[in-house]
């Protein structure tokens, strides 16, 4: 079924025996960018809004120039989606490393704030006060962790409506099984990839690049400092788990392009924690430490 809707801007007021003549262009194809660009270039005012570049246009279409111009390098929109990722994180390469420095400051101040709390176990506002005096002590920024994930939205957004509503990236494969960018991984963990013959209902379809976006979400969670709010941890804790879900039915480019991303945080923020002298306890953050432990030797 089409629809075609016409509205005619201004009114048309023939008189008696008048006969007056109104012409209108209707344009009916794909929305290819070069070709719709070339109609507002001659002379159609604003026709390039025939493509819905959506609320971050002025990121959007440039990411999608950019995007288009490595894909005609290296002939992969996959490629390029990876490639365009190192050059954002480049640009944001100070104001990344600022966040992480002020993460790797709070990771040794774990120590201080864990005696605080003991040394005030039933005043919680005395707990927060002392913190806080400790921070700015040490110039510390305790939101200084957000930045990253702040400068991320903005271009998940963009990378969101390029995938859907560029013609170029429709039916654009990466490699293996990802034939289409712009669709939904089509494996699952609940058939186990393809190995059990059932199709799981549709909420249940967790694709491998879904599974490797959480794992690399629940690295990067590990090397942070934990909240010191229980119920901070436990929301911390399932987040991953969460995203996985939420992120099974997006395009496979931009959970590709949010596991990239993710794991090129994990070396950046390792480098920095090296660099501060602050150990990467990934295995004792993530619990791993309790269970491979070995029992104190008895008398």
């Amino acid at each position: 079924m089409y629809q075609i809707d016409y509205l005619l801007t201004e009114g048309i007021s023939a008189a008696s025996g008048e006969i007056l003549t109104h012409t209108a262009r209707l344009y009916a194809g794909a929305k290819v960018v070069d070709m719709i660009d070339g109609y507002d270039e001659a002379g159609i005012f604003r026709f390039e809004l025939l493509i819905d570049w959506g609320w971050f246009y002025f990121l959007t279409k440039p990411l999608f120039f950019g995007l288009d111009y490595v894909f005609g390098i290296v002939g992969n929109f996959g490629i390029a989606i990876l490639i365009i990722t190192v050059f954002i994180k480049l640009a944001f390469f100070p104001l990344a490393n600022r966040s992480y420095e002020a993460m790797s400051k709070m990771k040794k101040l774990q120590p201080v704030m864990e005696k605080l709390r003991e040394q005030y176990p039933d005043d919680k506002m005395k707990q927060q006060q002392e913190i806080m005096a400790l921070y700015k002590k040490e110039k510390v920024n305790p939101l200084a962790g957000c930045l990253p994930v702040i400068i991320q939205i903005p271009v998940f957004f963009s990378l969101y409506k390029v995938l859907f509503v560029t013609i170029e990236m429709r039916h654009a494969p990466f490699f293996g099984w990802i034939h289409d960018l712009s669709a939904a991984d089509p494996t699952t963990l609940f058939n186990l990839f393809g190995v059990i013959p059932w199709d799981p209902p549709s909420f249940l379809m967790v694709g491998i690049w879904p599974l490797l976006m959480g794992i690399t979400m629940f690295v990067q969670q590990r090397m942070n400092p934990a909240p010191s709010d229980p119920t901070q941890q436990m929301i911390f804790t399932w987040m991953p788990l969460f995203f996985i879900f939420i992120l099974a039915s997006f395009p496979a480019g931009l959970v590709i392009y949010w596991a990239w991303n993710n794991l090129l945080s994990v070396l950046q923020q390792g480098v920095i924690m090296r660099k501060q002298g602050v150990a990467i306890e990934l295995f004792s953050n993530m619990g791993f430490e309790k269970i491979f432990k070995r029992p104190a030797a008895k008398d």
